[in-house]
């Protein structure tokens, strides 16, 4: 007498859900690698071989067109003091990135350093690799 079982078990698996999950993560990903850096100025630096190893703990830059930013917020070279002032607050041992146009006067760039030497923070000059 051969018995049957009623009972069976269905070895497949359904992926429909997993493909859902794949796209939406892909979707999200797409969505925020555009956002990783929406207010970037855009600069072309000098070129230097050396780097520092000091963390800045705000940046100035300043454009071709001689516009001015602390951080990424446009200021006008008047203000410059002030927004660094608010920003750095009681900070000691404050170290400013400085971002300047290659094409920029150096008259311009010595102003801002001027600015950081009257507050005593210590300027580094951002360049790209050679």
């Amino acid at each position: 007498m051969a018995l049957r079982s009623r009972n069976k078990i269905n070895a497949t698996f359904s992926m429909s859900s997993m493909t859902d999950v794949v796209f939406l993560l892909l979707i999200f990903f797409m969505i925020t690698s555009t956002l990783v850096n929406p207010n970037a100025i855009k600069l072309l630096l000098p070129q230097s071989s050396q780097q520092a190893a000091a963390k800045p703990l705000e940046s100035v830059s300043i454009t071709r067109d001689l516009r001015y930013y602390v951080g990424t917020k446009s200021v006008r070279f008047s203000q410059i003091e002030a927004e660094l002032r608010r920003r750095v607050g009681d900070e000691q041992d404050v170290y400013i990135s400085l971002h300047v146009d290659e094409n920029v006067p150096m008259r311009e760039v010595v102003k801002v350093m001027n600015i950081a030497k009257n507050n005593s923070y210590k300027v580094i000059l951002a360049t790209r690799a050679k």
